[in-house]
């Protein structure tokens, strides 16, 4: 068993109040990495007490340094400020995983010029900005992880804008793989299956079951799948791997 030690290393996790993003971060504190939350302010403040929430339990699993930071990944300037401050705490980025994404499932003959604009804004120009803004103070030698989907290597009814935008993060990925070589930057996207996780409350035992019918390994993934896969591409023993899209799915699709 390989046990990873980013002592050292500051990460930074977009998203990463709840979910799968704290799963992730959870991760790289038992590693010892300084951990960097990311979260997007909400009039009720529950994104922040997510987040402070997460930030004690990234202490506790034994993160050298957590701080938090609130950004819309969405909007340019936010990502720069947040940035800018990164570097000012952390004096710069080892590891940047963009996690940050939201939902708003329906058919085309549905779907509003709203919610295709909120899901391309955040899931595809939200990790635009995060790798271009974020690549300034990556050091060399560093990390970029993008979480894409695997609805952008299998198209989904009802997700046309987010199946295009995970598409996108992955087309961009081999992009940036190949720019960012020369710095010894690795770029790679991880694209996940069903992840047991709190979005899918809102889907009916029946679907949910029939998923788990049709993956090989006859159970959903769990957020641990996805962080310890982020792990590996995030690590020194993954250094030769860049431009990569690895699916987590039980063998799904």
């Amino acid at each position: 068993m390989i046990h990873f030690d980013f002592s050292g290393k500051a990460v930074l996790v977009t998203g990463s109040s709840r979910g799968i993003g704290a799963a992730i971060l959870e991760h790289f504190a038992k590693a010892k990495a300084l951990c960097l939350v990311n979260y997007l302010a909400d009039p009720e403040g529950q994104n922040l007490k997510d987040a402070q929430e997460t930030a004690a339990r990234l202490t506790s699993a034994g993160a050298a340094a957590v701080h938090l930071f609130e950004s819309d990944v969405s909007k340019f300037d936010s990502v720069a400020a947040m940035m800018q401050r990164i570097q000012a705490v952390a004096g710069g980025l080892d590891v940047l995983v963009c996690n940050a994404g939201i939902l708003r499932d329906r058919t085309i003959r549905k779907m509003t010029s709203d919610d295709w604009n909120a899901v391309i804004s955040t899931n595809l120009t939200g990790v635009f900005n995060c790798c271009k803004l974020g690549s300034e103070i990556l050091r060399d030698g560093g990390r970029i992880v993008n979480i894409a989907s695997i609805a952008g290597i299998v198209g989904f009814p009802g997700q046309a804008n987010y199946s295009a935008a995970k598409a996108g993060v992955i087309a961009m990925s081999r992009v940036l793989a190949k720019e960012l070589a020369r710095r010894k930057i690795t770029v790679n996207a991880i694209a996940p299956g069903v992840i047991n996780t709190p979005i899918l409350a809102g889907v009916k035992p029946e679907v949910v079951d029939s998923y788990i019918q049709q993956i090989p390994m006859g159970r959903l993934g769990e957020p641990a799948d996805v962080a310890n896969a982020v792990l590996f591409l995030a690590s020194e023993e993954s250094s030769y791997i860049t431009g990569q899209v690895l699916p987590v799915t039980g063998g799904w699709h």
